[in-house]
């Protein structure tokens, strides 16, 4: 089912994002690593070209595109910053998606145009300090009362979190039943009990605000519960399927960027009177770097085509993740020693898309997750 050739609205998707990225990323993907600065001028620009909701329907606000196009989009942000890349990537798939996928009409009606627009930028508050990769772990409290719930816990690494102004929050409401007791909501951050208590000092996608929240008897409309209590843990699941598929991208963006550089620099770096690209020391690792990058796109852009024809995609987008991560992170490595010592220096973009490529093989579940998840398919299937 899957076509090869891009259609004329995802091909328009990736060079205006291609375009945006040569142009704005370039300089300021610097810039935000240095000073650990969250880009809002970028972000905001962004949502005024429409990719914020890119695959939100032009019904709410959005672009109405594909998660193909949403794929193309985040690579080629993640090629000049992946900061940005993952910003995108978790507003679109972690914290817009289940409004959309999985909320209700006047659930859509009233947030999504404000998150296409980036008015209101999404988070997804899933991780806890003892609920990590057991995402059933969850210690934070819902509690109902009246016609609304008040929520009490804490959160931890969640991406956007001082900057959202909508929280896609996972409480227990029941816990005795384990991870059937979990339910999903839909949170805004100016209401009082939403703290940021922390934003972390981190390697790298550091202009990307990673966050420690605290819920203080926060109060949420019983009409902002995504499906009905006891579905948050299918909403995590769900919704995750989706966000894989971003990181995969972002990951492909940073092994991009990795490829490109070393081939500028194997091409200008002289030793022993002639390039170093003129050595099959070079020549193997750059035709190893193309080869996994190529397989590391067809990977996610067939999980996104599943996902865009409704179909099940857990496994291939678990597969994406996955090779997309350590792709990235073998490719950043290689990439350092092309460069030699200059490589370990901030004279070049490297050393960052060496900091930046490891993230990719931890959040959204880790690659030894991701594992877990295919073994469990592959042996399913014998």
């Amino acid at each position: 089912m899957m076509d090869l050739e891009l259609n004329e609205a995802q091909r328009a998707a990736r060079d205006t994002a291609r375009r945006f990225a040569r142009e704005r990323l370039t300089t300021s993907g610097v810039e935000v690593d240095r000073n650990h600065s969250f880009p809002a001028a970028v972000v905001a620009e962004l949502g005024r070209l429409g990719m914020m909701g890119i695959f939100i329907p032009e019904q709410y606000g959005g672009a109405g595109l594909d998660h193909v196009s949403y794929s193309l989009v985040i690579e080629e942000l993640g090629v000049e910053c992946s900061s940005t890349a993952v910003i995108l990537s978790a507003h679109s798939s972690l914290a817009s998606w289940p409004i959309l996928g999985l909320g209700n009409e006047q659930q859509r009606m009233r947030y999504l145009p404000k998150m296409a627009s980036a008015e209101w930028i999404g988070c997804f508050a899933l991780t806890e300090p003892q609920a990590g990769s057991d995402a059933a772990g969850q210690r934070t409290r819902a509690v109902r009362d009246g016609d609304s719930y008040v929520i009490n816990g804490t959160k931890n690494f969640i991406t956007n979190g001082p900057e959202a102004g909508v929280a896609i929050v996972f409480a227990n409401t029941d816990p005795s039943q384990g991870h059937r007791g979990i339910s999903a909501f839909i949170a805004e951050t100016s209401d009082p009990g939403y703290q940021v208590v922390r934003i972390e000092e981190k390697m790298g996608i550091r202009g990307s605000h990673s966050a420690q929240l605290a819920f203080s008897d926060l109060r949420v409309p019983a009409s902002n519960l995504i499906g009905k209590e006891g579905d948050g843990f299918k909403v995590a699941m769900k919704t995750l399927d989706g966000g894989r598929i971003g990181i995969a991208s972002q990951a492909v963006g940073i092994a991009r960027a990795s490829l490109e550089a070393s081939l500028r620099y194997s091409q200008e770096r002289k030793s022993f009177g002639k390039p170093i690209a003129n050595y099959q020391a070079i020549q193997w690792k750059l035709a190893d770097m193309a080869v996994e990058i190529d397989a590391a796109r067809l990977l996610t852009h067939r999980a996104a085509t599943l996902k865009d024809a409704g179909q099940p995609c857990t496994t291939q987008s678990a597969m994406a993740k996955l090779f997309a991560a350590e792709t990235a992170m073998k490719a950043a490595t290689e990439a350092i020693q092309i460069h030699g010592g200059y490589g370990y220096t901030k004279e070049f973009k490297v050393e960052r898309y060496f900091r930046d490529a490891k993230i990719t093989e931890i959040y959204e579940g880790t690659s030894e997750i991701q594992r877990l998840i295919i073994s469990s398919h592959v042996l399913e299937d014998r």
